[in-house]
């Protein structure tokens, strides 16, 4: 396993686009500063960070991201054909899909750790107000939170991208699937993974209040059913491309 996960950081050093796509992580928090500098008064830092870091970065960008880095790590195995060699190994359906679900979680990670360290510079650029070491710690733990739970909401997307061959399919369904879960964010919090990740999150940030009773232990079901079923559906796809 470990020898896969390390196999898949080789591939990914050299392609371009997905170290591109990590200044992803800046747009919001660099967006943030234009924004509370343009209204010309002091603002808390925890209203920044709730702008920077817990809104459309976990609700939309990072989903689509994640979404787009699924497709390639699966496009590139099928386009070289790698797949057929590897069940010559042979090698595992189950641990070639949890290789790559590490790499998605460790990019994820990456992705949020950067957007914290961003929003913090962007916080003390702009003078923002409490600015204290506690919301600091509170920023990069819920940042961390958002990188791990973010990966496991994207194992549909992943379990798609592994069933296909192409990428226009994959990249189409993350996007209605980053979207879809923005919108029943405000319908209903426990039909969809990204729904139940930002509820989980949001249940101990300051100032936001949600449409519906906070209900944890459905919140992280609803992301194990989704995700269980999306491993059991790519390792019969995987089993079937043999």
């Amino acid at each position: 396993m470990v020898k896969l996960i390390h196999i898949e950081f080789l591939k990914l050093r050299r392609r371009k686009l997905v170290w591109l796509m990590l200044l992803a992580a800046l747009f919001m928090p660099v967006l943030g500063v234009f924004y509370f500098t343009d209204m010309g008064k002091v603002i808390e830092a925890m209203t920044f960070y709730k702008w920077a870091a817990f809104s459309y970065t976990q609700w939309i960008i990072l989903p689509v991201v994640l979404g787009i880095l699924c497709t390639m790590l699966m496009y590139e195995e099928n386009r070289n054909n790698t797949l057929a060699q590897l069940w010559i190994v042979p090698i595992s359906k189950l641990k070639l899909f949890i290789s790559k679900l590490a790499i998605i979680l460790i990019y994820s990670l990456c992705f949020m750790a950067i957007t914290a360290i961003i929003s913090l510079l962007c916080a003390v650029s702009i003078s923002c107000a409490k600015f204290s070491l506690d919301s600091s710690l509170f920023l990069f733990g819920k940042c961390l939170e958002v990188g791990i739970l973010a990966a496991f909401s994207m194992l549909p997307i992943l379990a798609v991208a592994t069933a296909g061959k192409g990428y226009i399919l994959p990249i189409c369904v993350a996007l209605i699937y980053a979207f879809l879960g923005f919108i029943l964010l405000m319908i209903n919090m426990y039909l969809h993974p990204l729904s139940s990740m930002s509820a989980i999150v949001s249940r101990d940030i300051p100032g936001v209040v949600l449409n519906q009773a906070l209900n944890i232990p459905v919140a992280f079901l609803c992301i194990a059913l989704w995700g269980v079923a999306s491993v059991i559906f790519a390792n019969t796809a995987l089993k079937a491309r043999m």
